[in-house]
């Protein structure tokens, strides 16, 4: 429910409006003057502050500056008199989205709220929808020839137009994120938000602000409300990556989101509703973790109403070839260089291999093919491939040079490949060389590896 405070030392305006907005299913707040207004702002924050420029106490410029310390996103309307236009323009200048001048009837003021919530729509959208435009998401651009690939797209068109929950489930690389982008691009949904979160990129109690959003004050640090990315779904999509990493507090919150379509903020005491669908991402065995007490079932059987698996790419070989050369067409014409084709030996060469990372590796590995050749085929030499386990169809694939390599710099190499692979994600890519997260970690500090991910994670 909007929160709205208005502002207004005219007893009947104030309480005319008043009416008004919670005839329309806002709750209202009144504030009899400046002075009122700001201790009212300093207690919790407005969606819309509609306030009168003058006033006792405070003045109308002074509500306006708090509520912008308080909530940047805090939609300010200005009640001028006759003969203050000027400080009304001054408001606007000052971070006001408009005015109204008295006398003005409800149905004029009413319809400003109505453009301002529309503005404030159009600005989450400009932040978090992709810049590619719809058809970027029609099955004929997602590459996949296989029958695997065709059954998920047909699998994809029943499910796409309802409101049903969906678990993609797959390994690390497989391309689960396109497809639950393909599934909102094709939904009733489309034109509003597809928002994502990666559950195991951040800790738990970053990990709920990030989802639920927080107040004011509600941790050191937390100098301002923040909108949660469900908040920034409503009426959209969002999809939970790695929903198999949350903790136990964190999935009973989005069981309550899947059940009752209310939350509150972190640090908040305000009851929240929101519409939105969930898709969810992984590439653990949730029923594994339901048996072992890591996963609760209650929620594994609200995410798991709909399952589209992706096979990983090794079974699914039909794919590599046409996906290899749509890397090979996209890499090469971002750089400049002329493509022309596989050598006999590069085909065989991605034929066999294993493709532990799946279609990130892959395109990982032309992407690098691309950068480091000098001619415009790409023969199996522009190829460095490797498989951390020795199995899956391939053998490691390294060609050591005359001069042989630097055994710190070639770890250090490794560790980067398993990183992209995984997307930067540490315990993603401590899985696929086989070694622990302490064991990843440590080598990270040792090699001073760097993401930017990671130190916008700290702060």
């Amino acid at each position: 429910m909007k929160q709205v405070l208005i502002a207004e030392d005219e007893q009947t305006l104030r309480e005319g409006i008043a009416q008004a907005f919670t005839a329309k299913g806002f709750q209202v707040h009144q504030a009899q003057d400046g002075t009122e207004a700001v201790n009212l702002l300093q207690e919790k924050p407005f969606d819309f502050v509609i306030t009168d420029l003058r006033m006792p106490g405070f003045d109308g410029m002074e509500v306006l500056r708090r509520s912008r310390m308080v909530n940047e996103n805090t939609i300010v309307i200005i009640v001028t008199a006759f003969g203050t236009v000027d400080g009304a323009v001054e408001a606007m200048r000052g971070g006001a989205f408009d005015y109204i001048q008295k006398p003005f009837n409800l149905d004029e003021l009413e319809l400003k709220v109505e453009r301002a919530m529309d503005h404030q729509r159009l600005l989450r959208k400009l932040d978090y929808l992709s810049d590619r435009i719809d058809s970027n998401y029609q099955f004929e651009n997602i590459i996949g020839d296989s029958p695997s690939m065709k059954e998920i797209f047909r699998t994809v068109e029943k499910i796409a137009p309802s409101n049903s929950t969906v678990l993609i489930t797959g390994e690390t690389g497989t391309g689960k994120e396109l497809i639950a982008e393909a599934i909102h691009r094709r939904s009733p949904r489309r034109k509003q938000n597809f928002v994502k979160m990666n559950c195991a990129s951040l800790h738990d109690n970053l990990l709920e602000s990030e989802l639920f959003g927080h107040e004011k004050g509600a941790f050191t640090g937390a100098d301002r409300q923040r909108i949660g990315r469900f908040e920034l779904a409503h009426e959209g999509t969002i999809l939970l990556d790695e929903v198999g990493s949350m903790s136990p507090t964190t999935q009973a919150k989005v069981l309550r989101i899947l059940q009752e379509h209310t939350f509150e903020r972190l640090g908040g005491n305000t009851t929240h509703k929101v519409d939105c669908r969930v898709v969810a991402a992984t590439n653990l065995d949730l029923q594994k973790a339901v048996r072992s007490g890591a996963f609760r079932e209650d929620l594994f059987y609200r995410l798991n109403v709909v399952t589209v698996h992706i096979p990983p790419l090794r079974e699914r070989r039909e794919d590599i070839l046409p996906l290899a050369k749509y890397f090979a067409d996209k890499y090469s014409g971002e750089m400049g260089k002329g493509f022309t084709g596989f050598t006999p030996g590069a085909l065989e060469t991605l034929g066999k291999h294993g493709w532990p990372g799946n279609v990130r590796e892959l395109e990982n590995a032309i992407e690098r093919a691309i950068l480091m050749t000098e001619g415009t085929q790409l023969s199996e030499k522009d190829l460095t491939l490797w498989n951390p386990n020795g199995n899956g169809g391939s053998a490691t694939i390294v060609h050591l040079p005359a001069g042989g390599y630097n055994l710190e710099e070639l770890e250090k190499e490794v560790l980067v490949q398993a990183l992209k692979m995984s997307n930067w994600v540490q315990k993603e890519a401590a899985t696929l060389l086989g070694i622990s997260s302490r064991v990843i970690n440590y080598k990270i500090q040792k090699h001073q590896i760097k993401n930017p991910r990671w130190s916008k994670n700290k702060t």
